[in-house]
Parts: C-alpha cells; structure tokens; sequence
C-alpha cells in the first residue's frame, strides 16, 4: 500500500495571491522618464502604480545620448514619457519618437510631459546663434537644480499622470498632497540651512546651475567653459585664472558627470576647493533620491565654505 503524504501549508498561503496583487498591480503605467530626477519624482506620485523605465543615468551628460533599440523598444511600450523639454534631449528623443512610433507619447499628446512647462524658465537667449555654444531656445533646461521647481512640476505631473490613467486618479492625488508636506518641510530645512550661502561667488563649469544660483542667492563670477557646452582651452582657462584676481570666487561647481580636469587645473592654480554637485538622483551615494538629492547638494556647498 502506498503511503500518502499531506503537506501542511502555512495559513497565510491561501491569501499569497491577493498579498501579491497589492505589491504588483495587474495594470501598472508604463512611465518612459528621461532623466533620473524625473523617474524619481514619478516613483513619488505613482509608487507601485508606475513601471518606471530611466533613459539616461547621473554620470551621463543628457544633452549627449545615443538613441539605442532598448530605448526605442522602451518608448514604443510607454504610456507616458516625462521629459524635461526646453530642448534639453533634442539631439535624441525626437529619433526615439519617431522610430518607436508610439502615437500615444507624440509631443502634444496626453502621454507626453515636459517639466519644462511648469516653471519659470531662466537665461532664455536673445539671440540664436550656434557661434555661441549649446545655447536653447526656451531657456536653461537644468530646472532641477532648484526644489521650487520640482514642487511646481510635482503638481502638473501628478494631473497628467491622472489624465492618462484615470482608475488611479486618486491614488495620484493622495500621494501628491503628501508629497507636498514632505517637501514643503524639507524646503524650508534646506534654505534655512543654506542661508550662508547667499551672495557667495562662484565659478562654474558648465551653465547648469542658474536655478540654483538663484535659489540660494550664489553669485557667478566665471564659467570655465568659454562656451556652453565648449571645453575650455588652457588659453581660457588661464584667462579666467586672471579674472578671478580682479573678481575673487570661494568655490569651483561642477555636475557629476562634468569632466573635472578643467575645474582641477583651476583648483591647483587658485587654491579654490572643487565641489562636485550630484546634479541628479544617483549623482552621489547620498543623492538615492530627490530628498537626497538636495541633502547632500546643500551639504557639500556648506562644506566649501568652511
């Protein structure tokens, strides 16, 4: 006679599939997000409602970005692509619109976001004119330097997010007013922290960071790249190494994914310190997400001026 085994199952095992239907949704929103930041304020409103593809990565100039197949294959699944706009991924996200030929995500439908559009947007040019460098049209498109900015794009994208999937409005709008009094507390905390700061001069290496100058009160008294988007030659550099005899500075800025030679050949010359800004989620071991992200920015300026 055959003996007969009987496994005694855990009482919970009878609810698995229900547990697991609340950690994965059976719909979640394909979201398509441009750069870290704003795959990282989408995870904020969305949560477990988004599958959140990030195109580009901290240590990744997003100006500069192959239009790879993943990328395309990403874009022509997306319910939503979130971008900064302003012509910050001009060079490659209208390849990827094209080739994936999703008509849900085309600019001027609902599936297309730009973060641009919420704000205020600094530095816009009076002329246009490739001889002067990586210049755009609608203004500087590093809106995310600032956390006033990311507040005010938190509440159009929580909108959109509602418009393309209505079932999960409120889901939408319950994590914004919350997000809202987190950043809320969180801003006052970073600004009254960084206070100091203000009017402090600066040279930068790249123009990415007027939203923050204009945050914090800092001063730009040069640019290391003569240019936008222009490597500086040692002729420039040694230029801007007279400049600050006339103009003194306190700090060299520079991105994360900035090339730090320039900045470095600066330092040793003028004694001035380098900090290097996350620029983005990921941009630092500190910098995990967008509350991270201004931590860690307000303590590494603070640092510099000790």
């Amino acid at each position: 006679m055959k003996e007969s085994f009987v496994v005694n199952k855990p009482a919970w095992w009878a609810a698995l599939p229900a547990l697991l239907a609340c950690v994965t949704p059976a719909h979640a929103l394909k979201v398509f997000a441009c750069e870290p930041e704003w795959a990282a304020l989408t995870r904020e409103l969305a949560g477990e409602q988004a599958s959140i593809y990030t195109a580009t990565h901290a240590l990744q100039d997003p100006h500069l970005v192959q239009a790879k197949p993943s990328l395309i294959a990403a874009v022509r699944n997306a319910d939503l692509v979130v971008c900064t706009g302003a012509e910050l991924e001009v060079a490659w996200l209208p390849v990827l619109l094209r080739q994936a030929g999703n008509p849900k995500v085309q600019v001027g439908r609902p599936g297309y976001f730009e973060a641009a559009s919420a704000v205020r947007m600094l530095d816009i040019p009076n002329r246009l004119d490739r001889a002067d460098g990586d210049v755009h049209a609608e203004g500087n498109p590093h809106i995310q330097t600032d956390p006033r900015n990311i507040g005010l794009v938190a509440v159009s994208l929580a909108h959109r997010l509602s418009q393309v999937d209505p079932a999960q409005a409120r889901t939408y709008e319950a994590r914004l007013a919350d997000f809202n009094r987190r950043w809320g507390i969180a801003l006052q905390r970073w600004s009254q922290e960084a206070a100091p700061l203000k009017g402090t001069p600066i040279v930068v290496q790249h123009q990415g960071f007027p939203y923050l100058e204009n945050w914090l009160g800092l001063k730009q008294v040069a640019a290391l790249e003569p240019k936008p988007g222009i490597e500086p030659s040692s002729s420039h550099l040694s230029g801007v190494v007279k400049q600050l005899q006339q103009q003194p500075a306190k700090m060299v800025i520079r991105a994360a994914y900035n090339d730090g030679r320039g900045a470095q050949w600066l330092a040793e010359r003028t004694k001035l310190p380098v900090v290097v800004l996350p620029f983005t989620v990921g941009g630092s071991e500190r910098a995990k997400d967008l509350f991270g992200l201004f931590d860690d920015t307000v303590a590494r300026l603070l640092a510099a001026t000790r």
